[in-house]
This record gives structure tokens, C-alpha cells and sequence, in this order.
């Protein structure tokens, strides 16, 4: 007689030996590339599930592409820590989970003090079958009209309360730390306009420092 089949039974959270941390769904982990050369994969946690016995653990994910890993590649705006969450799903074995990191908002990791290695942000769900992204349109800055990076230093005029790259207004980013007004070419008054360079109040938005 056949034995009978062990149903899979759902965890709330899995204690994975190798890297000496409690994984529950929600949270984000590390995952080994394929590739060793290749940094590691970053996945949510969707649902953690076992055998009957406990054993044969399978993580439910949810991937995250890295810029350069989507239809449209890596663009000037994209923060060096910034990752898509797809609609991409994938079952996966606890081995391949080299650690824990956190995928904060957008906003939220624009006020971090410091920037870890296990630190990433999140604005754009991504549809890896179109090339889609949601919201598929997001606030612009400065002359060039770019999305904010939060890499770049940027400066704010006092008036319009709008952001500008230093290189975007003829000022290099060691003027843009000294400077303490700034306003705009727009809000400047026509004898500021004269000057050769007209750099009134500037409040600076440093780039990250990393941990």
C-alpha cells in the first residue's frame, strides 16, 4: 500500500541555520545570483511553507529587479540603491538565503542618516512583461526635469522651493556646499540676474553616506 501523501503546512517565520536569523513573511532577504560575479538577488518573503514533518522549507517570493535588470535599463535618475518590485513570484529552498536588508519607501529612505549595504528603496511596482511601471509618472526637477536621485546633491531655491543640480545652474558642487542663499534664474530680481553668478541662499541635500 501506497503511503499517504504529507500535506505542506504554512510557517510564520523559519529560523535559517546558515545565516543565524528568523525569516517571516514580509521581509526582505538577500538571495545567491546564479552568477557569483553578479551582486545578490533581493526578494519579499510572501509565504513560508514546510512538509507535514517540518522539513523541505520553500519560500514564497516576490522579486525586486535592479534598474539595469528591467526593459528599459538603468537611467540617469535611478538611485544606486533603488530596486522595482515586479510581479515576478518564485518559490525558492532557505540555502539560497545569504541574509536579511530592508526595502524602505522612497521617502523613507531619503531620511536616513546613514545608508547600509542591506539598505534599498522602493518607488515603482515594475511589470516585467511589458516594461510597465507604477505609478508611471512621478515628480520632475530642476531645468532638466529630471526625477530625484538620491545620490545627487542638489540645491533649493528660497522662492519656488524648487530643486536644482549644481551642473544644471553653472555651479560646481563645492560652490553648491558654501553657498548659503540661492535663488533660481526665474525667481532672481533683474539686478541679480546682471551679476555674473547670483547664488543667494542654497540649503544643500548631501549626497548618501554609506555605513
Amino acid at each position: 500500500m501506497a503511503k499517504p501523501k504529507i500535506g505542506r503546512r504554512t510557517l510564520d517565520s523559519y529560523a535559517v541555520k546558515h545565516i543565524s536569523k528568523t525569516i517571516r513573511p514580509g521581509d526582505c532577504v538577500l538571495m545567491r545570483a546564479s552568477d557569483s560575479s553578479n551582486p545578490s538577488y533581493v526578494a519579499r518573503v510572501e509565504k513560508i511553507e514546510a512538509d507535514g514533518r517540518g522539513a523541505n522549507v520553500r519560500f514564497h517570493v516576490r522579486w525586486y529587479y535592479r534598474p539595469e535588470e528591467s526593459i528599459g535599463g538603468r537611467r540617469q535618475f535611478h538611485g544606486s540603491k533603488e530596486l522595482f518590485l515586479s510581479d515576478h513570484f518564485d518559490i525558492q529552498s532557505a540555502d539560497t538565503i545569504e541574509g536579511k536588508c530592508t526595502v524602505h519607501s522612497f521617502k523613507g529612505y531619503t531620511k536616513l542618516d546613514a545608508v547600509g549595504n542591506e539598505d534599498f528603496f522602493c518607488r515603482f511596482e515594475y511589470n516585467s512583461t511589458t516594461g510597465a511601471f507604477n505609478p508611471d509618472r512621478v515628480a520632475v526637477y530642476c531645468k532638466c526635469e529630471m526625477p530625484y536621485n538620491p545620490d545627487d546633491l542638489m540645491v533649493q531655491c528660497e522662492e519656488c522651493s524648487d530643486w536644482f543640480h549644481p551642473t544644471c545652474i553653472d555651479m560646481t558642487p563645492e560652490e553648491a556646499r558654501k553657498v548659503e542663499h540661492f535663488y533660481c534664474y526665474n525667481c532672481s530680481t533683474e539686478d541679480q540676474k546682471k551679476l555674473p553668478t547670483s547664488h543667494a541662499d542654497m540649503k544643500v541635500e548631501t549626497k548618501r553616506r554609506r555605513r
